[in-house]
């Protein structure tokens, strides 16, 4: 084979492996994200997206067996021979494998590439608020998280207790609490740690059926009481769930985090978001020569506190068929099993901070942010120049008296 079909079938490897590439790609993606596009309740961000839920996988063979296809009318037999042993090798070598470990929680985000790609597509575009207030100053800012172990916990339980009179309802709802406050004595908990809050009590109504009528009558009483047990040591919390169930309270409603110095908190913010704010005037005057005058003027100051009980998400992950032919809608009666719902903490990240303190999260945490916004003048070269000249004069002598 001469050098011109040399050229011809490396020309040709080089743009059918890139197309193939692609393939794989996108291939790869609908096998291994599908659940994403399938996740209830969320519309999709894209045609592409809509096209590629819709698409159904090629196999590799499928894919070289197309471009051998569309090939055919260029090129001889020899060079259709070797063209298809390279296309194979290229399929087959690791070059083209990606490697990937989301884990399950991609059932409950939809559209994470397109995301990214609008968030960083709208960085570059300034709103009128991140506009300088005037062409002679600029803003400066600094978004800070601290991540912070709770200091105290309160677990809350859920009681309910029925009975045909009020009274019955109180003699056993009494013989319940009396029952776990005696059994959580034993994990060094004080009864002041403990304390019973009515919540309500209720009338239960139910059917009396005679002959072809149901009425309805009243049948009982239900009395709703909330346990609050105070403890400092996490751990604790397992075994006041299994306290609380040998008495058949089986409804946790809450844990409450309790951080107790808050104002110590957002102190270190602040040092932290002044720190990043003294950093960026240093770059910006050793980088791009920009100096920024004081004093400065503090525009915006806006801080939060999350607590894990706001910060948890959940997801479904499942694959399953579907019955879609009205026939068989007919025919049989569709009985789905039952989908196991995760449940997870979901804490904020790095990606829209400056500095992270304690940036490691193994364990619920408060998480405590500042957001700082300060304005300052830009040092103008015309007049610097023109304050140094002035400096340079000499002074005038004093007029002959």
């Amino acid at each position: 084979m001469d050098s011109k079909e040399d050229q011809t079938v490396l020309t040709l490897i080089a743009v059918q492996g890139a197309r193939l590439t692609n393939i794989l790609k996108c291939s790869s993606s609908t096998q291994e994200h599908g659940g994403t596009w399938r996740n209830m309740g969320e519309n999709r961000t894209s045609d592409r997206m809509k096209h590629m839920k819709n698409r159904q996988p090629m196999s590799l063979q499928g894919m070289i067996s197309s471009m051998m296809t569309r090939m055919q009318a260029d090129l001889t037999p020899g060079l259709m021979k070797l063209l298809f042993i390279a296309l194979v090798s290229l399929g087959t070598t690791p070059a083209l494998c990606w490697a990937q470990a989301g884990g399950n929680i991609s059932y409950s985000q939809a559209g994470g590439y397109a995301r990214a790609e609008q968030n960083e597509r709208a960085k570059r575009a300034l709103s009128r608020e991140e506009m300088p207030p005037t062409g002679t100053s600029m803003f400066l800012e600094a978004n800070v998280l601290l991540n912070v172990k709770a200091n105290d916990y309160v677990a809350v339980f859920a009681v309910t207790q029925e009975g045909a009179t009020v009274a019955e309802c109180q003699q056993k709802m009494e013989t319940v609490i009396q029952a776990f406050s005696a059994s959580i004595k034993a994990f060094g908990i004080p009864p002041g740690d403990l304390f019973v809050d009515f919540v309500a009590q209720n009338r239960i109504y139910g059917f009396e059926v005679t002959a072809e009528v149901a009425r309805e009558k009243q049948v009982g009483f239900e009395l709703k009481k909330n346990v609050s047990i105070h403890f400092n040591d996490y751990a604790l919390l397992d075994r006041l769930v299994v306290a609380a169930s040998q008495e058949q309270i089986f409804d946790l409603i809450k844990v409450d985090y309790v951080i107790k110095n808050i104002p110590a908190l957002r102190t270190r913010l602040m040092e932290e978001a002044a720190r990043v704010i003294n950093a960026k005037m240093a770059r910006y005057q050793r980088l791009l020569g920009i100096r920024l005058l004081p004093p400065s003027q503090v525009y915006a100051e806006k801080s939060s506190l999350y607590y894990p009980s706001q910060m948890y998400d959940s997801y479904t992950a499942y694959e399953s068929e579907d019955v879609n032919t009205g026939y068989y809608r007919q025919k049989y009666t569709v009985q789905g099993a039952r989908k196991s719902r995760t449940f997870f903490f979901n804490a904020l990240d790095a990606g829209s901070f400056d500095v992270v303190i304690n940036p490691v999260v193994i364990e619920p945490v408060v998480q405590a942010t500042l957001y700082l916004k300060v304005k300052y003048r830009i040092e103008q070269p015309g007049k610097r120049e023109a304050r140094s000249v002035g400096t340079d004069k000499a002074p005038s002598k004093a007029k002959a008296q």
